[in-house]
């Protein structure tokens, strides 16, 4: 999955005069774009041998077609998000590729499109268009959040998407999904259709709407252990903050895969933010005496587990809030389809 960068100006990052010259930037880095950085990351991780079945992306991405075509080049699967204003068809239109000379005896630049399709954005076709408004919304069962069961309508077709030279590229779906509490909707788009080599609607919505897991990781990033909290300016500095950080979130991540029981008793699932709080507590006890230490983890392991009911006492508030706002609506999330993967045995 792919989640927003941080650019960096092409050169002299932080530079000031008669700063010392490891504060700027290497001669051989150059400005790029942030689609431009995430295809060179595809590319690194194609050749290290990872293999992805599909790529997934939030708007910022969906509507550089340049990008896109870049992954179709490399002939990897995606499944991302779009801005409302994408144009594309739902019919392909016809591509002329050869004609007569105009009259002013040039020839006409070819392949070119016929005049009578012209392409329409997304927003327009999912409201006009037979192919969306003939059809009725399904609901699913996307996820299960903290706060109770998320529950999208969907609709989706066959899209063609205006490509380079203006012309319509492979054939696509393009899935709308309108939350049916809040009304919000969001559109997606995959260079795969389903009924074709085993793709299903579930299986692009639950790639789709997977994206969350990359953004709840910058967001602990950035909360919980500073990924935005520096103070340096230098490029070696800045990359260090960044490395020390992304292994501190790994630590805790491992530490909270290790302990975590989810079948437990009265505790609720371990977060990385319990994580990182008893890891201080661990750290700055290191040094005292055998009794002020065992105090100190005592009065840890108190917070945690009164947090850890708090959490779970809200989950199922929340939850069974969110539940009876569905069932007054006259869903029931036993008979509607379900985007949760199966459990293992």
């Amino acid at each position: 999955m792919l989640a927003r960068q941080r650019t960096v100006p092409a050169r002299g990052l932080g530079k000031r005069p008669g700063a010392p010259k490891k504060n700027y930037v290497p001669e051989e880095i150059s400005f790029r774009t942030k689609p431009e950085i995430a295809l060179d990351l595809v590319d690194r991780a194609l050749a290290n041998g990872v293999r992805v079945r599909a790529w997934s992306f939030d708007a910022l991405y969906g509507r550089d077609g340049r990008f896109l075509d870049g992954l179709e080049q490399r002939a990897q699967t995606f499944v991302g998000e779009v801005p409302a204003n994408s144009h594309g068809w739902v019919q392909k239109p016809a591509v002329l590729h050869n004609g007569p000379k105009s009259h002013g005896g040039a020839r006409k630049k070819y392949p070119r499109l016929a005049r009578r399709r012209p392409s329409c954005e997304i927003q327009n076709l999912v409201t006009y268009s037979p192919a969306f408004r003939d059809q009725s919304w399904q609901q699913y069962h996307i996820k299960d959040t903290d706060k109770g069961p998320d529950v999208w309508e969907v609709k989706w077709s066959v899209f063609w998407r205006k490509g380079k030279d203006r012309l319509p590229g492979r054939r696509h779906c393009l899935i709308v999904a309108r939350n049916v509490l809040t009304g919000e909707l969001k559109y997606f788009l995959a260079n795969c259709v389903p009924g074709e080599r085993g793709v299903t609607l579930r299986w692009l919505l639950r790639v789709a709407f997977g994206r969350c897991s990359v953004e709840s990781c910058f967001r602990e990033g950035k909360e919980e252990l500073g990924l935005d909290h520096y103070q340096v300016r230098g490029w070696r500095c800045i990359h260090r903050h960044f490395f020390v950080t992304q292994l501190s979130h790994l630590f805790c991540a491992r530490m909270r895969q290790k302990y975590d029981d989810p079948a437990g008793g009265q505790l609720d699932r371990l977060t990385v933010e319990q994580v990182r709080s008893a890891t201080n507590t661990w750290l700055g006890a290191a040094d005292l005496k055998p009794a002020a230490r065992q105090g100190r983890y005592e009065k840890e392991l108190k917070k945690q587990h009164y947090y850890q009911g708090r959490n779970r006492q809200s989950r199922r508030s929340h939850t069974k809030t969110r539940v009876k706002k569905l069932q007054s609506l006259g869903i029931d999330l036993h008979s509607i389809k379900s985007c949760l993967p199966k459990p293992r045995e």
